[in-house]
């Protein structure tokens, strides 16, 4: 009986160090290519104009608290390969492009999809992923608890080598196009201010403006399979770039 008892011990040991090594070997094989979405959360469509109105003005932040993400000169290249000359001086433009990266980091998938789904302006917060742990049921002798441990820990190791990493950066864009001579847009605005620890005040303004205000949400993802944020950073400015300078 004590030879059974062992047997089966070294047969669910061999399963949890199968199934920790097949988990690992699936995520090392099924993320193993480099997988880079950009989405936004609208569509802009701004009108067509003459080659003479094609003057942008571009000004981009980086709040993300991430150093090293100057966005400005990519996006100014994308937009000069596609015909747009770049001004310095916010009253000769034709378009303002204002950008500002929020946040970058590792997340998941779903939390990337409810962060783009926000919208310009949505909340940030992130959504924790809970994780199950499951006990082995029937005999608890110590050698099963042996064995349990022996496979928690391959699979712990095998998870530490082997990981599914995924970067998020999620940027909002405002595009402004300028109306022509004798039009004039009424813009509205409503700002809620915390007053203390219960008091809320809120500011409404009225203005006539000269430009068409557009906003969007801009959210890129690389991942793939042990991906540093050194090797992630570069294609997710280039992303941005490429889908800012897309708008025009």
């Amino acid at each position: 009986m004590k030879i059974l008892r062992q047997l089966g011990v070294l047969a669910m040991m061999g399963s949890l160090l199968g199934l920790a090594g097949c988990a690992a070997m699936h995520t090392a094989i099924s993320k193993r290519k480099l997988d880079v979405q950009t989405k936004m959360s609208a569509s802009i469509f701004l009108d067509p104009v003459a080659d003479s109105q094609k003057i942008v003005y571009v000004r981009a932040h980086n709040t993300s608290g991430i150093s090293g993400m100057n966005i400005t000169s990519d996006i100014k290249e994308k937009l000069r390969d596609a015909g747009y000359k770049i001004t310095t001086n916010p009253n000769r433009a034709h378009y303002w492009l204002q950008a500002n990266v929020l946040r970058i980091g590792k997340t998941d998938r779903r939390t990337a999809n409810e962060v783009l789904h926000g919208g310009y302006g949505g909340a940030l917060s992130g959504i924790a992923i809970g994780a199950t742990s499951g006990a082995l049921m029937g005999e608890s002798s110590g050698a099963m608890l042996a064995g349990g441990l022996i496979g928690g820990l391959v699979g712990t190791a095998a998870d530490a080598m082997v990981k599914d990493q995924l970067y998020t950066m999620i940027t909002d864009v405002q595009v402004s196009e300028r109306v022509a001579k004798g039009v004039r847009v009424r813009e509205s605005s409503k700002s809620v201010l915390q007053q203390g620890t219960s008091g809320r005040e809120v500011l409404t303004s009225n203005r006539t403006i000269h430009w068409k205000r557009y906003r969007t949400r801009v959210v890129s993802t690389a991942e793939k399979v042990n991906l540093k944020f050194k090797e992630a950073k570069p294609i997710l400015k280039m992303e941005l770039a490429h889908a800012v300078a897309g708008i025009f």
